[in-house]
């Protein structure tokens, strides 16, 4: 079965963490490169994060040094934790497969998107 589930998002205060899972079907993490969206309500969907094949990270401006992007090849699967949440980190937060992109073109959402996970939403209180 072809997929990708996310999963881990929940309501927090502000400075709370929550670590969001990205589980992907053998196919897709062996075929496919895996990285995390988000969309707030208004704004257009963007690239959060994504790790690199040969390990390099990378990150929306906005969410560095407070997000982690990891994945355990064992279980196909992609982590985002997701540490010192702020207001505006609220958003359903997504994981999609896609061919490899530059950063640049996955953080404005710029090439086609193979598969995307249902979403799950991520809700930042005072």
């Amino acid at each position: 079965q072809v997929r990708l589930v996310d999963s881990g998002g929940g309501s927090v205060e502000a400075g709370g963490s929550l670590r969001l899972s990205c589980a992907a079907s053998a196919y897709i993490y062996s075929t496919y490169y895996i990285a995390w969206f988000r969309q707030s309500p208004g704004k257009q969907r963007e690239g959060v994060a994504a790790l690199n094949g040969d390990g390099t990270e990378y990150y929306l401006d906005s969410v560095k040094g407070r997000f982690t992007v990891s994945r355990d090849s064992a279980k196909n699967t992609l982590y985002l934790e997701m540490r010192n949440l702020k207001f505006e980190d609220a958003a359903m937060y997504y994981c999609a497969a896609f061919r490899p992109a530059p950063w640049p073109a996955i953080r404005s959402l710029a090439m086609p998107v193979s598969h995307w996970g249902q979403g799950t939403q991520v809700t930042v209180s005072s």
